[in-house]
């Protein structure tokens, strides 16, 4: 095709058999290089285009209804000689993708954290930057491994002043694709087995060095002068020694960079019908027929139907009630079901001595601390409550949706309190229908290292096809809720449920195919 090469050899021929698993050392040095940082932290994880926002930090993978992965990440591999357009040719990728959950992943991030000895050839300008060895490929390989299982992971931020990592790492999820771009990116065995697709950006050195002569010069002011005797001396030869010759490794070679859209194009076809075959899709049908005509599990707690309760199940129930009735009596049914929750967090004896002198054995909360997660927005409205009820908790919220194309939850924000793997965590979300939602919400707590056994889903109202998934999926997570309706329809509504939550509360129009789970964006 014109514009675009396809490579002679592929990973699984016999070039790659002549690599050790990191291509032979030379003796040169490379100054340090004039950046900040490896990824700037004032950045959203997004990128914005003509069409659409595409969420550039990944998300959660899917999970079936027992709580397994269904199928790996698609990961792009991008290589090619330092200015060659690596970086526009991703992003041109991810436009013309059109798929709204990728992850750009940058070599620039995995620089290895240099010795005293190497600060000091660095501050000289005889540490080589451009040689493999001056790469974490064992941190590097890890993080893509576990990205492309779904898994979430932290990226390190490399400071390129200190020649060291910052503090402060960047939580990035799995997505549908992965793309990875660097200067080595072909450099190593392990890290070529992870890439599903090779491709090699191609352009021509006399291109190369102009850019890298208008950044320096524009964007470190360096002078032309140092610029062209960096190239000739470091750049240039490492390229050809490192870098052109793992051309031959390339699925695809990308000739003149960005401005190659019959390659782009090419490119995109191949990457759409590997997404097609790998169905990433949440399977709602087996969701809902998965656990039919099964006992309510165990782990499920329902709030004890005095006619107290039944009697405010009634008026918020009733599409008649009012906007503050319905607030109101919703309100008390949260109080009831967080105290109702909190009676499961762990307690231990505790002796205190009344104001009559006298010794009174009681209880206390026996763990490190008490977190609240909220899945936005109805699942905000409890926040109250629980803050009535734990003195001094915590609070985080997940914003999830539900694509209204695919049917499928995404995430769209995430903010938790640092270090939650010994909290009890209670998750909350007023109603659960598939329970597609909570599953996702669990997931995100988990790859946060939350522990299964800590977390509590309190929720209004459940249908039952919403139980009994998030009980299969997660057996050790406890379920309380002040009702369990038997049925949901074919739009996966609650029947006879609420309502849709989110709009009756905040008093917000529900579009004509709304969802039980209540997974809109937050009023503003």
């Amino acid at each position: 095709m014109k514009g675009c090469t396809w490579s002679a050899t592929m990973l699984s021929g016999g070039g790659e058999g002549s690599l050790d698993r990191l291509l032979p050392s030379i003796s040169t040095s490379l100054s340090p290089r004039k950046r900040t940082t490896s990824q700037c932290k004032s950045e959203p994880p997004l990128l914005r285009t003509s069409k659409r926002t595409i969420y550039t930090a990944g998300r959660p993978p899917w999970y079936n209804e027992h709580g397994t992965q269904s199928k790996e990440a698609f990961v792009i591999g991008l290589c090619g000689g330092s200015a060659s357009g690596k970086t526009t040719v991703a992003r041109k990728i991810i436009e013309a993708l059109d798929v709204p959950w990728v992850v750009l992943l940058s070599m620039d991030s995995f620089y290895k954290v240099l010795t005293a000895e190497q600060q000091l050839l660095a501050a000289n300008n005889d540490y080589n930057f451009d040689h493999p060895d001056a790469f974490d490929f064992s941190l590097l390989v890890h993080t893509l491994r576990k990205l492309k299982q779904g898994k979430s992971v932290k990226i390190p931020v490399y400071d390129f002043n200190t020649h060291g990592r910052q503090k402060e790492w960047k939580t990035v999820y799995g997505a549908s694709v992965i793309i990875f771009e660097g200067i080595m990116s072909f450099a190593d065995k392990e890290l070529l087995k992870l890439l599903d697709m090779k491709i090699f950006v191609d352009t021509d050195s006399d291109i190369r060095l102009v850019r890298r002569l208008r950044r320096d010069i524009t964007e470190r002011g360096r002078d032309i002068e140092g610029v062209i005797k960096q190239y000739n001396k470091f750049v240039k030869p490492a390229f050809e020694q490192y870098i052109e010759p793992t051309m031959r490794l390339a699925d695809i070679v990308v000739p003149r960079g960005g401005g190659n859209m019959v390659a782009i194009d090419l490119i995109v076809q191949h990457v759409h019908s590997q997404l097609e075959e790998r169905k990433l899709r949440w399977d709602m049908a087996a969701l809902a027929s998965a656990h039919q005509a099964q006992p309510l599990p165990q782990t499920l707690s329902v709030l004890e139907s005095t006619p107290q309760v039944r009697g405010m199940h009634t008026i918020i129930r009733n599409k008649e009630t009012s906007r503050d009735e319905f607030i109101f009596y919703s309100k008390r049914l949260m109080r009831l079901l967080i105290e109702r929750a909190r009676s499961f967090l762990p307690s231990q004896v505790h002796i205190v001595q009344t104001p009559q002198g006298e010794d009174y054995e009681g209880r206390t909360f026996h763990g490190k601390r008490i977190t609240g997660v909220s899945i936005l927005r109805a699942g905000e409205t409890m926040e109250p409550a629980l803050r009535a009820v734990c003195k001094d908790v915590r609070i985080g919220k997940i914003l999830i949706q539900t694509n209204q194309d695919t049917g499928e939850p995404e995430l769209h924000y995430l903010r938790l309190p640092k270090d939650i793997s010994e909290d009890h965590v209670i998750l909350m979300d007023c109603t659960v229908s598939t329970g597609a939602a909570a599953m996702m919400a669990i997931r995100v707590l988990l790859d946060h290292d939350a522990q299964e056994d800590k977390i509590l889903l309190v929720s209004l109202l459940m249908a039952e096809m919403g139980v009994h998934s998030v009980a299969y999926a997660f057996p050790q997570v406890k379920i309380i809720t002040t009702a369990v309706d038997k049925k949901v329809n074919d739009l996966f509504h609650i029947i006879p449920g609420i309502g849709n939550f989110g709009d009756r509360y905040f008093g917000t129009d529900a579009p004509p195919d709304w969802s039980d789970d209540d997974m809109d964006e937050p009023s503003c």
